[in-house]
């Protein structure tokens, strides 16, 4: 079983930056990518941002150019950072992540969830 833990949210101006970090644990073999969604009230769940383990990164339109996203290998460990930050970024933020564990079986996790407010 994989687990993960974020951590890094809280409240911010606008304009200001925060950084969310992911941090995987358990059976790891092998992880291919994490990525970043995010939940506004009363809306769907989005993804954000997502790396893959060779560092290739895709990032959803509104956030291109403000949002970072990268990972440690060695750590197992994703780090998003976010700068400029809108209002409209106001939401929860849940890491994920998809591999392989032990006997090559694989695993699809979530974060717990970590609340970023941005207040203008």
């Amino acid at each position: 079983q994989v687990q993960l833990v974020e951590s890094g949210g809280g409240l911010v101006q606008a304009g200001g930056s925060l950084r969310l970090s992911c941090a995987a644990s358990g059976s790891i073999v092998s992880i291919n990518a994490m990525g970043w969604y995010r939940q506004a009230p009363g809306k769907p769940r989005e993804l954000v941002a997502t790396i893959t383990s060779d560092g290739s990164t895709n990032y959803e339109d509104s956030v291109m150019g403000r949002f970072t996203n990268s990972m440690d290998n060695a750590k197992n460990t994703a780090n998003l950072q976010m700068n400029s930050l809108k209002s409209e970024d106001t939401a929860v933020y849940y890491c994920h992540t998809n591999g392989r564990s032990r006997r090559l079986l694989r695993f699809d996790s979530w974060g717990q969830g970590t609340q970023v407010t941005v207040s203008s």
